[in-house]
């Protein structure tokens, strides 16, 4: 067992070496979100009841920016990987697809508690929120970065040039992330786009994130969870068959 922990161990100083761009730029950008929209619509706008605007922004900004970094974490380390050609090293180990799986998920889920942690612990010394459930706000929290780290592994192994990561964080993981509801509530949105907000598995896990600190969400909780863990549970199996496999890793 002597690979895993050396793997993980690799990934988190990956990303830990450069925390200035990893984990602060990070940080200041959910915070330019959060002056920015609160500002602009602090005072027009409001989501749940005795809430103002900038406490129910936090948590999605919060999850935002730890899924979006779950991603990033997972799918540049392998790319990278793979265009150096270091990966091979890594291959010629005997180091299982569940331990190459499970190093590159958690740093990832690291990374992204960290980066939302920042962002929590910045904010909260400006905004006043209540916690509802601290539970229910750890499960979300570990379930989300776990998923985006599943799908950076899958994008990076999925990937051949640095582009086509880029293409998929910007033509799928940013307008999901965007359209899930962090800045808004979808009950404010019109019927056919409250629909498509409820096919799109990012909002659950805003959605059952925000919940943990205020105690109400526009879809049923264990909604949220069941839609997030089979989310988790279908991203996992698929990343561990193409790890199996070996698809585009052994060629």
């Amino acid at each position: 067992m002597r690979g895993f922990p050396t793997l993980l161990h690799k990934e988190l100083l990956r990303f830990w070496k450069v925390s200035a761009q990893t984990v602060a730029a990070p940080v200041l950008m959910a915070l330019l979100y959060l002056a920015v929209f609160a500002h602009a619509l602090g005072g027009r706008a409001s989501a749940f009841p005795g809430l103002s605007y900038a406490q129910f922004l936090v948590p999605g900004l919060v999850m935002m920016s730890m899924l979006q970094n779950a991603f990033a974490n997972s799918s540049s380390s392998l790319i990278q990987s793979k265009l150096t050609g270091n990966v091979v090293f890594m291959l010629l180990t005997p180091i299982t697809y569940l331990e190459f799986f499970g190093a590159y998920v958690i740093a990832s889920m690291v990374r992204a508690l960290v980066v939302g942690a920042g962002v929590l612990a910045l904010a909260a010394a400006f905004i006043d929120l209540p916690v509802f459930a601290p539970l229910w706000l750890l499960v979300f929290a570990l379930l989300g970065a776990a998923i985006l780290g599943a799908l950076g592994l899958i994008a990076g192994i999925w990937a051949d040039r640095f582009d086509q990561i880029a293409a998929f964080q910007n033509f799928v993981i940013l307008p999901l992330t965007f359209l899930s509801g962090v800045f808004y509530s979808i009950g404010s949105l019109p019927g056919p786009w409250q629909t498509a907000s409820r096919l799109n598995p990012f909002f659950y896990m805003i959605d059952g994130f925000r919940y943990g600190f205020f105690g109400a969400s526009d879809a049923a909780p264990f909604t949220s969870l069941a839609v997030v863990a089979v989310s988790f549970a279908l991203l996992a199996g698929t990343c561990l068959r193409m790890l199996q496999t070996g698809y585009k890793l052994r060629q």
